[in-house]
C-alpha cells in the first residue's frame, strides 16, 4: 500500500519520512480530539505548501483547516528547523516532497480494498511499520501498595 507513494523517494528523502512519522507518531491532540489520517494529509499539505512558497522567494506560511491539523504541522515544521539547526542540509523542496508523500499516502490508503481501520488507516499502517505500540510507556519498578489510606 505504501510503496506507490515513496518509491520515487533517495534515500535521503526515505530518512526524512521516517523521521517526519515518528514526529507524527509522537504528536499527542490536545483534549478530547484524536488524530486522524485527514489531519496529517492536511498538516503534511500545509507545511509542504509553505516549504514549496518560500522556494519561490515567497514568504507566507499555509495554514491547515483543522485545529489537530495545525498543531501536527507546527511540530513539523519545529522538527525541521530543529533538524536545520543542527547542522543539517535540507533543501525546503526535498521535504515538501517527503511531506506531499505522506499527504498523499494520508488521503489514499483507506482507498484501498480491504482496510478496515476507517479514518486512522494511515496512521495504523505507518505505527506497524514503525512498531509503534499504542500502550504506554514501560512501567517503571514501583514500592509495594500500601492499604493505609492518607488524606
Amino acid at each position: 500500500m505504501l510503496l506507490p507513494g515513496i518509491r520515487h523517494l533517495t534515500e535521503r528523502q526515505y530518512q526524512l519520512f521516517f523521521l517526519f512519522h515518528t514526529a507524527i507518531a509522537r504528536h499527542k491532540p490536545e483534549g478530547f480530539s484524536r488524530l486522524i489520517d485527514d489531519d496529517v494529509a492536511e498538516a503534511a499539505g500545509a507545511v509542504a505548501s509553505t516549504l514549496e512558497t518560500s522556494a519561490r522567494g515567497v514568504i507566507y506560511e499555509h495554514k491547515a483547516q483543522s485545529l489537530t491539523a495545525q498543531r501536527l504541522a507546527s511540530e513539523l515544521t519545529a522538527l525541521l528547523v530543529e533538524i536545520k539547526s543542527q547542522g543539517a542540509t535540507i533543501h525546503d523542496g526535498e521535504a515538501a516532497i517527503v511531506l506531499r508523500a505522506i499527504e498523499d499516502g494520508a488521503k489514499e490508503t483507506r482507498r484501498v480494498p480491504g482496510v478496515t481501520e476507517g479514518d486512522t488507516a494511515y496512521l495504523a499502517l505507518m505505527s506497524r511499520l514503525l512498531h509503534v505500540r499504542k500502550a504506554t510507556a514501560p512501567s517503571e519498578p514501583s514500592a509495594p501498595q500500601s492499604s493505609l489510606i492518607l488524606p
